[in-house]
């Protein structure tokens, strides 16, 4: 493939839905939100995913799922990633969103390596069993299709390196209607430590015939081309890469767009982004429980910065936008970006780890069921 893709971007089509940038923030548990998915759509153009509800939540009407599925007002694309092992349930989410929720977009979660997902054979375990994959994806692409919803699918590129699994899915995926298949480019057992092997990506996508997303180790506009020019990808999936960044996606529209844009923000700019965030789970939550939402999100924001330890450390037990204020009123505006964090890991990174599967699972590649019931909790991406 080439290392430079033609620009601009014609854009991603994923069955009736077109994205104009093709772009696809990940779901990430606690992050991803209705404030958080505002905050970066005011930024730039993409697909911003709600954070992953479990398909037995929803059909058995759990409190804390549909506190979780809450869209912006302003958000004109609703697109939820739905978690599930039992074809059924993943069935009836898939009917309940588009009918009573009026979602765009459902993307099904294949990638996550928690181990309370993995340990039930969900996420990044389930594909695995290729037949239960191919009942789940049925499933939901059935339930979806009255409505012209159209559903993705997001996996890693196996279990371990000893037990890989993208290939298979991908054939899966297209098998079954499946509109487009995106690629962490590591294993379950990686989980976020490691580089991402953006060579699975370009195989996975001689593989199909439908789009493939890559996703893994973007931490610049600059690599989400690089991938794409090189693995022949129809997009990217940026998680970790825009934790107090969200300008990150004004720089992806401008750069599948054909510009030459890099946001270097001052710390004044910083801290107008951190008000705007905060603004806006005040808005979505309450002063209380949006103010520690925030809490999280402020060493993400001041990563590199020269901010003194006393000021981040009250920063991160504000518990009101007034006290926020008069913290943020303490940073130096001039304060110039960082340089030296570009192109570096954000977020959570960890050790590779022992995958905790269900007893059995790996003996029977063709299995169609779980040996544990779905949860009904609602967890992390992948």
């Amino acid at each position: 493939m080439s290392a430079t893709p033609a620009l601009p971007h014609p854009g991603l089509r994923l069955g009736d839905l077109r994205v104009a940038t093709p772009v696809v923030l990940a779901p990430m548990a606690g992050i991803t939100n209705a404030a958080y998915r505002r905050l970066c759509s005011e930024q730039g153009a993409g697909l911003y995913v709600c954070e992953m509800i479990t398909s037995r939540g929803l059909v058995e009407g759990d409190a804390t799922t549909l506190q979780m599925l809450v869209f912006d007002e302003r958000e004109t694309t609703r697109s939820v990633q739905l978690y599930g092992t039992d074809p059924a349930y993943v069935g009836k989410a898939a009917e309940l969103l588009c009918a009573e929720h009026g979602v765009d977009h459902i993307d099904l979660n294949f990638g996550c390596p928690v181990p309370k997902v993995t340990r039930k054979g969900g996420g990044g375990a389930l594909p695995w069993k290729r037949s239960l994959l191919a009942a789940v994806l049925t499933a939901a692409v059935q339930a979806a299709e009255p409505y012209g919803v159209p559903v993705t699918m997001k996996t890693r590129k196996g279990i371990d390196d000893d037990h890989l699994t993208y290939l298979d899915a991908g054939r899966i995926a297209e098998e079954t209607g499946v509109a487009a298949i995106a690629l962490h480019g590591r294993t379950v057992a990686q989980a976020y430590s490691g580089t991402a092997d953006w060579t699975a990506i370009g195989e996975l996508v001689a593989h199909v015939s439908i789009p493939v997303l890559g996703n893994g180790d973007i931490w610049e506009a600059r690599d989400a081309l690089r991938m794409v020019g090189e693995t022949g990808a129809a997009g990217v999936v940026v998680g970790r890469g825009c934790l107090g960044r969200p300008w990150l996606f004004r720089d992806l529209a401008a750069a599948f767009a054909g510009e030459q844009v890099a946001t270097l923000p001052d710390l004044g700019e910083v801290a107008a982004m951190m008000r705007r965030h905060a603004e806006l789970l005040v808005h979505h939550m309450g002063e209380e429980r949006g103010c520690k939402e925030f809490r999280k999100h402020v060493a993400w924001y001041l990563k590199g910065f020269a901010a003194g330890g006393d000021l981040r450390r009250e920063l991160a037990l504000v518990d009101t936008l007034e006290t926020l204020d008069r913290l943020l009123a303490q940073l130096d505006p001039t304060a110039p970006f960082p340089v030296a964090e570009l192109g570096t890991p954000r977020g959570r990174q960890g050790s590779p780890r022992r995958v905790v599967l269900p007893e059995g699972w790996l003996a029977d590649r063709d299995g169609v069921g779980c040996s544990a019931p779905e949860d009904v909790w609602s967890g992390s991406g992948g």
